[in-house]
């Protein structure tokens, strides 16, 4: 895909979603850290049903560590993989207040050493909390990527690194809401919803091309 389609692609993003943000619900740095972590094979909203109750009764990582880990597990055993995530979470805050006077750090390094975390949630901490221009590439932006020919990599990391290249500076603060998003709601796994698109004529995707055609021949006079 060449720049100008890319940057067509993002200006309609931008025009039909001025300021995207995350689906999950936080109210400082460290909830925003602790739902991402929770996040992973989990649902947002699985995530935020589970962290209401949670960040009314620890807010901060003194809090949570003082809750303990039965208690933490009890919040979110609704979620997958609770058992690991709770004894991740009290690990993560033993070291914030330790190493980092009880703040998340906006480091990448100092995040990915933290339990649970690895590169795609340092991405979105460091974007939505910290506001650097990072892509965190999930299965969504993994999709849309390959499938619209946006930036096709064979691993998360080369979609990363393709999106970075392509992505216009202007846009890239927001690229991975407005893609998430995309990938979430339209540009689905199973039958993307390509009627509803609105980067439909600047799709790269073969079943959307043939779909295209036919539509085409089928309104022509």
């Amino acid at each position: 895909m060449n720049f100008q389609i890319c940057h067509e692609i993002f200006t309609r993003f931008r025009e039909s979603n001025p300021k995207p943000r995350t689906e999950l619900n936080y109210s400082n740095n460290f909830q925003l850290l602790v739902a991402v972590v929770l996040s992973a094979q989990a649902t947002d909203i699985s995530v935020n049903q589970a962290t209401k109750r949670l960040f009314q009764v620890a807010p901060d990582p003194q809090s949570m560590q003082e809750l303990g880990l039965e208690r933490v597990k009890e919040h979110i055993r609704s979620i997958g993989l609770f058992n690991t995530k709770s004894k991740n979470i009290l690990k993560i805050c033993r070291m914030l207040l330790e190493e980092h006077n009880g703040r998340v750090p906006n480091d990448r390094k100092a995040l990915e050493l933290l339990p649970g975390v690895g590169r795609k949630t340092a991405n979105v901490v460091l974007n939505t909390a910290f506001g650097e221009p990072t892509i965190a590439v999930d299965t969504h932006i993994f999709r849309v990527s390959n499938r619209t020919g946006l930036a096709p990599g064979k691993n998360v990391l080369e979609v990363e690194k393709n999106l970075l290249e392509i992505v216009p500076e202007e846009f890239r603060i927001d690229a991975h809401h407005w893609l998430i998003l995309h990938g979430r709601y339209t540009c689905i796994a199973r039958k993307p919803k390509c009627s509803e698109c609105m980067i439909f004529d600047l799709c790269e995707f073969a079943d959307k091309v043939e779909f295209r055609q036919k539509t085409e021949t089928k309104s022509a006079p």
